[in-house]
């Protein structure tokens, strides 16, 4: 069972108002100004207003790298409304409470990038000898759940998984696995990327994915003819999973339930995507949850926009679901908050689950004239109304990794 969510993109801080902005159909990409992007090709991203943290987080916090101070808010977030945690009771650095015995599972790609990148700036400037002996433990990846841990004293295991623009999905899937086979009774997993400085952005810049079309709010286009390539978003999600006998001994609301996971390796390129790798995870994710194609209504896709992970996509779906494949809607998120890469697949399954609930899934945002080799059913440019059933989630990224979750709602 899910029952908390916690979510910060470029649409906001407060999960209700993001809803509300992906109805209407709001993107949160625009020009960049975290720094200097007069030397970059493509000058458009989805930044997070870190204002709303910067009131609530003080002292050591608010001088901690922005991907731990995002995933301990979404993670406050997902605490709070599973009723674990209250509203305000946190202190500035921590909590006073009494630990949790719950683990910590996080998705990231990229890891601390601004504290490497001001490590590597110390660096250079003085040497060896100038270097701090705290730049180890902070620019570790697992400083992000490390971090989460300690000031919500969480007591089970803090881990961080890296795989890409799938490190969330995964994450989950394996906070699923934990509470289904009985090592677990609580898991927070969760997804966080933020990597908008010189260094680690420009290498993204010089890649050649990222859309050059001139305009923010209509440069990333999944699934369209006149896709260009990707845009970058940096954000965080948290979904607090319970086992049902624990949701339901506290009497805590449900959001959903994850019914399914499903991996594989394409084992055949570093960045090129596989059909067949993307279509046995799908198979798998199925079988897990001892479902059919006909009992899905909705795919969160991958999406992003790129000419070869669209229409292999497509080709994965219709290869695993068969003909009613072609017939399921299928959704793309990034034209909104951007490719948020290692977070993607926690922002995305919280825009599922809540599309389940609301029986209403967002827009396909700039889908104007639909890639014919994407022969699949995709949502136009309004919200669409869902049937009941169970929602796909895809990740699937660089190295050939692929994760996919099934979800049910549970109004």
């Amino acid at each position: 069972m899910v029952t908390g969510l916690g979510m910060v993109s470029s649409l906001g801080s407060d999960l209700d108002v993001q809803w509300q902005r992906l109805l209407a159909g709001e993107t949160g990409l625009g020009p960049i100004g975290g720094f200097d992007v007069a030397g970059h090709t493509v000058k458009h991203g989805a930044e997070v207003d870190m204002t709303p943290l910067d009131s609530r987080q003080k002292g050591k916090l608010k001088r901690a790298d922005r991907t731990l101070r995002l995933a301990i808010e979404v993670s406050r977030q997902a605490l709070v409304q599973a009723g674990w945690r209250k509203a305000g009771e946190e202190s500035t650095d921590g909590l006073s409470s009494e630990g949790l015995d719950m683990a910590n599972l996080w998705g990231c790609g990229c890891g601390p990038c601004g504290t490497l990148f001001q490590a590597n700036l110390r660096f250079a400037a003085k040497g060896p000898g100038g270097m701090r002996p705290s730049t180890v433990p902070s620019c570790m990846a697992n400083s992000i759940s490390a971090g989460v841990s300690i000031h919500h004293r969480l007591l089970g295991t803090n881990q961080v998984i890296v795989s890409a623009c799938t490190s969330s999905t995964n994450a989950i899937g394996q906070g699923f696995r934990l509470i289904r086979h009985g090592y677990a009774d609580a898991v927070l997993c969760g997804g966080v990327e933020a990597f908008f400085d010189p260094f680690y952005y420009g290498v993204w810049n010089n890649l050649g994915v990222l859309s050059t079309l001139p305009d923010a709010a209509t440069a990333l286009r999944p699934f369209d003819r006149r896709r260009a390539g990707t845009l970058l978003g940096e954000g965080a999600g948290a979904l607090l999973l319970e086992s049902r006998a624990s949701a339901e001994a506290r009497g805590a609301r449900s959001r959903g339930e994850i019914v399914g996971y499903g991996e594989s390796s394409d084992a055949t390129h570093l960045t090129s995507p596989s059909v067949e790798g993307q279509a046995t995870a799908i198979r798998r994710a199925l079988a897990d949850a001892d479902a059919t194609a006909d009992d899905i209504v909705y795919i969160n896709a991958h999406g992003t926009a790129t000419e070869a992970n669209d229409v292999t996509e497509c080709r994965s779906m219709v290869e695993a679901l068969g003909e009613r494949g072609r017939h399921i809607p299928v959704g793309a998120n990034k034209s909104y908050f951007g490719h948020t890469l290692g977070a993607s697949g926690a922002l995305e399954s919280i825009v599922t689950l809540l599309a389940l609930q609301h029986r209403m899934a967002p827009a396909n945002l700039n889908l104007d004239d639909p890639d014919p080799q994407c022969d699949v059913e995709l949502i136009g440019d309004r919200p669409r109304t869902l049937d009941d059933g169970l929602a796909m989630k895809n990740s699937f990224g660089f190295g050939g990794g692929n994760g996919v979750l099934l979800f049910r709602s549970c109004r």
